[in-house]
C-alpha cells in the first residue's frame, strides 16, 4: 500500500501554474505467494483523479539465481527509476529520468548472482516512449524493445546479503527496439511542460537507450550519479531527422540522525513517541539533474515552439521518517530554461509530501 498526499506551491510572480493539494498515488498492492514457486503482485492506482494498473505480473522461481516474470512491471534499464516509489528521496523522480522507460508490458528473466553481489534483468517488451507507461497494454506495431541491465555491488557482505548495500555500486542498462507513432512530452516536477515535438512529429526508426550509474552508500550517506542518452530517429512534413537527447543527475543524503542510508526502506532507529521524546530519523537530501535535447529537432522544426533547449534544474530538501511506514518530504525546487523563443523564466516551486507505505 503507498498513499500520498502532497501540496505545490509557486514562489513565482505571476505563479507559472496553480497552487494545489493534491492526492498523488493510492495504490492498494496486492501481493502474494502459491504453491511455493509462484508469486504475483497487482498494482492498480488510484491517484490524481484517475485509475491506472501500475503493476500486474507473475513470477516462477526456478532459483535464486533465475525466475521469469511475465506482465507489467517497470522495464529494468534506469537505476533512479528502479527504485521503489515509496523510497525515492525526492516527490518527483529527476529530470533525467524521463529518458528511460518506466511501465511496460512484456516478459523478463532476472536474478542474483554471487552472493546477491550481481543482480540482472532483461526482457522483451512491447515498447513505450521515453518516461511513460503503458497505458492501453496493447503495442502500436509489430516491433518490441530488448532492454536489460546489470548491477554490481561487489561490497556487499558474504555474509548478510540482505543487509543494505555498503560501499560502491555500478549500474549499466538500456533498451533497443524499432518505434513508430508516439514520441514523448517532457514535464517539470510540477507537471508543466518544457519540451514537446511539433504536431505532426511521429517516431519512425530503431530507438536505443544507454545509461551508466555509480551509486555509494556508506553509513548515514547515501548517493547516486547517473547518465542517460536516448536516440530516436523521428520525421515530420517529409523531413527526417536523428534525435539523440542527453540528460544526467547527481543526488546526494545524509541521514542527520545517524539511521543507515539506503535505497530501500529507512528504519529510525528510535520511532516517533512525543512522549519519550523520540521524533524519528531526520535526513538532509540535495540533487542537481540536466536535460538536454538534441539541436537537430530544433533545426529540422521538430520541437513545439517554446520548447526548451536545455533545461536544469537544482532541488534540497528534508524528509522525515516517524517511522518505517509514514515519511514526510519538504523540498525547495528551482527549475532553469534555455534557448526557448519567448525566454522562459526559472520555476520555483515548494513541494511537501505526506506518504503511508507498508
Amino acid at each position: 500500500m503507498v498513499a500520498q498526499t502532497d501540496g505545490r506551491f509557486s514562489l513565482d510572480d505571476p505563479p507559472q501554474f496553480t497552487d494545489t493539494f493534491t492526492i498523488r498515488k493510492v495504490r492498494p498492492t496486492l501481493t502474494g505467494k502459491i504453491a511455493k514457486y509462484f508469486t504475483f503482485k497487482v498494482d492498480p492506482d488510484f491517484g490524481n483523479g484517475t485509475v491506472a494498473l501500475e503493476d500486474a505480473y507473475l513470477d516462477i522461481f526456478f532459483a535464486q539465481q533465475f525466475r521469469v516474470r511475465a506482465g507489467k512491471d517497470k522495464v529494468p534499464v534506469g537505476y533512479e527509476l528502479e527504485i521503489g516509489d515509496a523510497y525515492v528521496l525526492f516527490p518527483e523522480r529527476a529530470l533525467a529520468s524521463s529518458l528511460v522507460p518506466n511501465r511496460d508490458v512484456g516478459f523478463q528473466v532476472l536474478g542474483d548472482l554471487a552472493a546477491n553481489r550481481i543482480h540482472y534483468g532483461a526482457g522483451v517488451f512491447n515498447g513505450v516512449p521515453d518516461g511513460s507507461n503503458s497505458t492501453t497494454e496493447l503495442d502500436a506495431n509489430n516491433a518490441k524493445d530488448l532492454a536489460g541491465r546489470i548491477v554490481l555491488t561487489p561490497f556487499r557482505s558474504t555474509q548478510s546479503p540482505s543487509r543494505p548495500i555498503n560501499g560502491l555500486g555500478f549500474q549499466i542498462g538500456g533498451s533497443r527496439g524499432r518505434e513508430t507513432g508516439a514520441l514523448p512530452t517532457f514535464r517539470t516536477s510540477v507537471q508543466q511542460v518544457y519540451f514537446s515535438y511539433a504536431s505532426g512529429a511521429a517516431a519512425s526508426g530503431m530507438r536505443s537507450r544507454v545509461t551508466p550509474a555509480a551509486f555509494y552508500y556508506y553509513k548515514a550517506f547515501g548517493g547516486y550519479a547517473e547518465y542517460m542518452r536516448s536516440a530516436q530517429p523521428v520525421t515530420r512534413n517529409g523531413v527526417q531527422a536523428d534525435v539523440a537527447n542527453h540528460a544526467w543527475e547527481a543526488t546526494a543524503s545524509y541521514m542527520l540522525t545517524g539511521e543507515a542510508a539506503s535505497e530501500g526502506i529507512v528504519r529510525p532507529r528510535s520511532d516517533f513517541d512525543p512522549a519519550s521524546g523520540q521524533w524519528g530519523a531526520l535526513q538532509l537530501v540535495a540533487r542537481y539533474t540536466t536535460m538536454s535535447i538534441d539541436q537537430s529537432a530544433f533545426i529540422a522544426g521538430l520541437a513545439s515552439a517554446g520548447s526548451s533547449r536545455e533545461t536544469r534544474s537544482f532541488t534540497v530538501g528534508a524528509n522525515w521518517y516517524p517511522n518505517p511506514y509514514v515519511k514526510l518530504y519538504g523540498t525547495f525546487e528551482r527549475t532553469m530554461f534555455t534557448d526557448v523563443t519567448d525566454r522562459r523564466p526559472a520555476e520555483n516551486v515548494i513541494l511537501f509530501r505526506t506518504q503511508l507505505a507498508f
